[in-house]
């Protein structure tokens, strides 16, 4: 992961695991509110974010509104809802209480508004810290809560994508405790309405921080800068976000007459406007919800069993930090500098053969303790390389003959399938077995497989079908993977 030019200070860590992090997928950007196939590119001085919503009824768990929800996006500030979400399990753990000190680093003072000011040295409460992400936002704080549970931001990141890929977000991972401006900090708005559901699972006692209007902090009142808070009937939470890749972000949640949803709003082209289409969508979706007792089960992290191997990389970078902020309080504005690769990269396995970089060289490679992974609904998705991302690289993979699951021999068609790759050879054909037990007739034709990969010393078994001539074929039947609870994506052989 990319740091803040120079290194911050280290404080004591709580022992924590290498998270894995996710590769680019190849997006297509509608425009606003609604699908389309056209691009959007950088122009203008920016980067124009795509439009990407997502409604789900949490009693029933049925999908009420879905626009663009598997396409990556830049979360910006609600990234701080995974912030909260892991100092809420370290309190309930017992290792922070309400009234705990947290200490502030020279690196969490420099973040870029929006910020409470404090200097280095200085602490907070862990209350008042809660208090100052719901209303400010504060990345300083932010940062200081990472930096605090996990001795540095960094790792604190690690930590919060694998606690993300735990919890079914398989197609987020962060870079940073705050959602400043980070080419790798990426998620979708499927993955942020399982976020939204899991932190009111979990914790239900601090979730009720997410209600809170203003704070006095200081001799200061701060503000909400949650509009809807108040302002739309059942709206209880939860969080803004604002970058100039982002767009205009919205997580929320809402409750009236038995009925509750999540509602995730992404790319809004103004705080007005991203807010006006957000009252639409609860106000729309809540009649619809289910009103009985809930049938869809809590959320909740998958089995140790069901993690992949890690592939580290100990690729270096730095980034000049600049932009952050809410809507209501953007002191400064800016840009990664790269925004969403929308191109796929493209690598190709020749059955008998070995795999080849491309003209550039690049891989399709995972960046920063990265993996391909996929799998059940326990498990997790993969992403395919991103141009930008895999360039970055100096890692190399090989890829084996294709292996078939059946004992006959199969040879690639022009497109296929990918559930994942797995560290062990067994569950990259259990998996199989099971989606295609799952799938039924959309998987009738296709035949099973396994590619060994050689990724930086780690081996790791693709899990693929083939059987597919067009990619409108491979995309369909990957759709009813889905239906059945899978992740998959679509990739030419």
């Amino acid at each position: 992961m990319r740091s803040v030019v120079g290194r911050p200070r280290t404080i004591p860590a709580l022992p924590a695991a290498l998270a894995a992090a996710a590769v680019l997928t190849a997006l297509a950007a509608p425009a606003e509110a609604r699908r389309g196939r056209h691009h959007h590119h950088a122009s203008g001085g920016g980067y124009n974010p795509p439009y990407a919503a997502m409604v789900v009824d949490v009693k029933s768990g049925k999908t009420l509104h879905a626009v663009n929800e598997d396409a990556l996006r830049h979360p910006a500030s609600i990234t701080k809802v995974m912030t909260l979400y892991m100092l809420f399990e370290q309190m309930e753990r017992g290792k922070f209480a309400l009234d705990s000190d947290l200490t502030i680093s020279a690196h969490a003072a420099a973040q870029a508004p929006s910020k409470l000011g404090l200097r280095p040295g200085q602490t907070i409460t862990v209350e008042d810290a809660i208090k100052a992400i719901v209303t400010k936002s504060a990345n300083d704080v932010a940062c200081a809560i990472g930096e605090n549970i996990a001795g540095s931001e960094e790792r604190f990141a690690q930590m919060m994508t694998a606690k993300a890929h735990a919890l079914g977000m398989s197609r987020t991972q962060y870079a940073n405790a705050s959602g400043l401006p980070d080419p790798d900090q990426l998620t979708t708005a499927r993955d942020l309405t399982v976020l939204a559901r899991a932190i009111q699972d979990r914790f239900p006692h601090y979730y009720r921080y997410f209600q809170t209007r203003s704070f006095a902090f200081r001799g200061r009142v701060i503000g909400n800068h949650n509009h809807l808070l108040g302002n739309v009937q059942g709206v209880d939470g939860i969080k803004t976000g604002y970058t100039r890749d982002s767009g205009f972000n919205l997580m929320t949640a809402a409750k009236s007459d038995g009925r509750q949803i999540v509602a995730i709003v992404l790319g809004g082209k103004s705080g007005a406007s991203r807010d006006r289409i957000m009252a639409d969508l609860v106000r729309s979706s809540l009649p619809r919800a289910f009103a009985g007792a809930r049938q869809a089960p809590p959320v909740t992290e998958v089995a140790e069993r069901a993690r992949p191997a890690v592939v580290a990389d100990a690729v270096s970078r730095t980034r000049t930090q600049v932009a952050s902020a809410d809507d209501e309080d953007v002191e400064t504005t800016g840009t990664t500098g790269e925004p969403l690769d929308i191109m796929p990269s493209r690598t190709t396995t020749t059955p008998g053969g070995t795999w080849k970089p491309g003209p550039q060289g690049a891989s399709q490679s995972l960046p920063k303790a990265a993996q391909a992974y996929a799998g059940t609904s326990s498990a997790q998705a993969p992403f395919p390389g991103a141009s930008k991302t895999a360039a970055r690289m100096a890692s190399t993979e090989r890829d084996e003959p294709p292996k078939a699951v059946t004992g006959t021999r199969v040879v690639p068609t022009a497109w296929v399938i990918q559930l994942g790759a797995m560290d062990d050879e067994a569950k990259a054909r259990s998996m199989l077995s099971e989606a295609r037990a799952k799938a039924g007739g959309s998987l009738s034709k296709a035949a099973p497989y396994t590619v060994k990969v050689e990724h930086g010393g780690t081996t790791l078994y693709r899990a693929r079908f083939s059987g597919f001539a067009e990619q409108d074929s491979a995309q369909d039947a990957c759709t009813a993977l889905k239906r059945s609870g899978f992740s998959c994506f679509a990739t030419r052989s």
